[in-house]
């Protein structure tokens, strides 16, 4: 047992040293579990042990059936900001792309309609959509909308800011949200959509947003592929 641990630890570090030497760089496929067996001298299962290890660093990430990639440097998330997610992207100099994978609408379910505060029967929308950050899938988010407050949104371009959309359509600001971050396991629609193994640990957030009315108006599950985020959040105090 001795003898597989040092050898996952010699693994491990030989690949964080190449990964902050820049000699492996972002989005570069690292060798296959049997090719680094073989480079090392060790078994799969050590070697499994060590990529494992640094997935949850953020050093590495794995998608299904195509094996493990460098992970780029994670994007800085603020809860408390007000920019959508495509503002906070390019603030950070990096590309945001968003696809909208479904629409449907239907009465909210108990445990949606308990997070919106209904109490009783409601027609909700249910957006499921796809975002990219430098052209990789990092984020699946299902917004809920009370339809009520959004006539014929669904004629609407829905992969642009939801923000947004709701300030010039409808008139209404985001006066407050609700977090609660929850790391948890990958549902199967979302590992598909992320392309990653249905269990796999992800960073689940829900969130509920408040107009100027102080009116819910909508909730949203995002889906993070955990090592493409970092939640920083500065609370600066005005004198």
């Amino acid at each position: 047992m001795a003898i597989k641990k040092d050898a996952s630890k010699n693994i491990k570090e030989v690949l964080r040293d190449q990964i902050n030497g820049k000699l492996l760089l972002p989005l570069q496929k690292l060798p296959s579990e049997r090719e680094l067996s073989e480079l090392f001298s060790i078994t799969r299962i050590s070697v499994k042990s060590a990529l494992d290890s640094l997935e949850i660093e953020g050093l590495i990430y794995r998608e299904d059936r195509r094996g493990w990639f460098v992970s780029p440097p994670r994007v800085k998330y603020n809860p408390l900001s007000r920019c959508h997610f495509h503002q906070m992207i390019s603030e950070q100099e990096r590309i945001a792309e968003t696809q909208l994978l479904g629409v449907k609408s239907m009465m909210a379910p108990s445990s949606i309609a308990t997070i919106l505060a209904l109490s009783e029967l409601t027609p909700i929308h249910v957006l499921e959509r796809l975002r990219y950050i430098d052209g990789r899938a990092v984020l699946f988010v299902e917004n809920c909308l009370i339809s009520e407050f959004f006539p014929d949104i669904l004629s609407e371009n829905l992969a642009q800011s939801l923000t947004t959309l709701y300030e010039k359509k409808y008139g209404f600001k985001n006066s407050r949200s609700h977090f609660d971050f929850i790391p948890t396991s990958a549902p199967e629609h979302v590992a598909h959509a992320l392309n990653i193994r249905p269990g796999q640990q992800i960073l689940k957030i829900c969130r509920v947003n408040y107009n100027q009315h102080h009116q819910i108006i909508d909730c949203e599950f995002e889906y993070w592929r955990p090592d493409a985020v970092i939640i920083s959040i500065d609370n600066r105090e005005s004198f």
